[in-house]
């Protein structure tokens, strides 16, 4: 009848042996855990830090968007007022064309021509209006000269 506690001291130090063990396969597994939690926090500063940055670089780029609208405005403000400026000097010398045109016509012995037949050309001729302003320019030069003389 010894064989019993034998047994039973035999099945303790069994399941204490595997108790050991598992406290062993235990702590190989906190030390993982451990070092996964570092790995982890280096992890995340470097994504605080990635998102910092990003931040600042959004912030940046924002404000040089907001920089290049207001210049874009004010350069497409003075365009407009370029292109209107434009428009009035074009009907300006349109309209001082159209005098030059009209005091050719009426006038065509300034240029020494002879009057044009009754019937009128349905446009004019550029050469006849640019020779037309050419003899007016003569003319306005010679009472100058005179009247400064």
């Amino acid at each position: 009848m010894n064989v019993l506690p034998l047994t039973i001291e035999s099945l303790v130090a069994i399941l204490l042996l595997l108790t050991i063990l598992y406290c062993v396969r235990l702590n190989a597994q906190l030390k993982r855990l451990k070092a996964d939690e570092t790995t982890m926090k280096t992890t995340v500063a470097e994504l605080v830090t990635a998102t910092e940055n990003a931040e600042r670089a959004i912030a940046g780029l924002k404000a040089t968007l907001i920089e290049a609208e207001d210049k874009l405005g004010s350069r497409l403000k003075a365009a407009e007022q370029f292109s209107a400026e434009i428009r009035r000097n074009l009907d300006a010398g349109t309209e001082v064309l159209q005098r030059l045109t009209q005091i050719a016509d009426a006038r065509p012995w300034l240029m020494g021509v002879q009057p044009a037949p009754a019937a009128k050309p349905a446009a004019p001729d550029p050469n006849a209006i640019v020779a037309a302003a050419k003899a007016l320019a003569e003319r306005a030069r010679a009472r100058a000269k005179a009247i400064a003389a």
